[in-house]
């Protein structure tokens, strides 16, 4: 059973740059792809191993200006790292609660926050998704409709029944609009519950029995 939505979404994309922040180098991160990744589960566009010289790292001097006095950055220093940016197409804050998500997609080690490395993950992933949602906001006022959402979802890879479309769209938009920090939300949520699944679906048909505990603790860690 392959799981779409997994592969190579969530890598830097030629071209796009957050306000404020260098631009990373190295190979850009191609469309998305069905079925499981090849790297052995990680997230799509994980750095393999930290740089040995990170004051280096262009980011590296952004990072430390970010981040507190213990070097790693938490859900409020994000969100007011990204309303600064702008990234959303306006200067009001970014949803603190899409932060805390963020966070804990890539928080590895559990302390609810990020380091060096996994900061530059989620600027990878943020690139990826601001090019998506920009190609679907054709009107360029800062929303998809949710006939874009629907179109946004699909081009990720995902393959969804419509009632479940439909759940995810009254789940995340307001006054029938998805504004950027809730689409962000929306697909932080799908990439970590179905890498959820995907580990526990060993046989890869589709379907897997959680015990009750398990399940809480997938959906609500995120």
């Amino acid at each position: 059973m392959a799981y779409p939505g997994y592969g190579g979404y969530g890598g830097p994309m030629q071209g796009m740059q957050l306000q404020g922040m260098p631009m990373q180098g190295g190979p850009m991160g191609g469309p998305p792809q069905a079925g499981y990744p090849q790297n052995g589960g990680g997230y799509p566009g994980t750095f393999a191993a930290p740089p040995q010289q990170p004051v280096n790292d262009p980011m590296w001097g952004y990072f430390t200006t970010i981040a507190g006095q213990d070097g790693e950055i938490d859900a409020e220093e994000l969100q007011r790292c990204l309303t600064q940016t702008g990234i959303s197409g306006t200067y009001t804050p970014f949803s603190l609660e899409t932060c805390r998500i963020m966070i804990a997609m890539l928080d590895r080690d559990m302390t609810g926050k990020l380091g060096f490395i996994e900061f530059k993950e989620l600027f990878a992933a943020l690139s990826s998704w601001k090019q998506n949602f920009m190609m679907f906001d054709q009107d360029r006022s800062g929303t998809v409709e949710p006939h874009e959402m629907t179109q946004s979802i699909s081009a990720m890879g995902y393959r969804i029944s419509p009632q479940a479309l439909n759940a995810v769209i009254k789940r995340y938009s307001k006054a029938g609009r998805i504004y950027f920090d809730d689409y962000v939300a929306c697909a932080v949520k799908l990439r970590a519950l179905t890498e959820s699944f995907r580990r526990r679906d060993q046989m890869q048909q589709g379907a897997v029995n959680f015990q009750y505990d398990d399940f809480i603790l997938c959906t609500m860690s995120i």
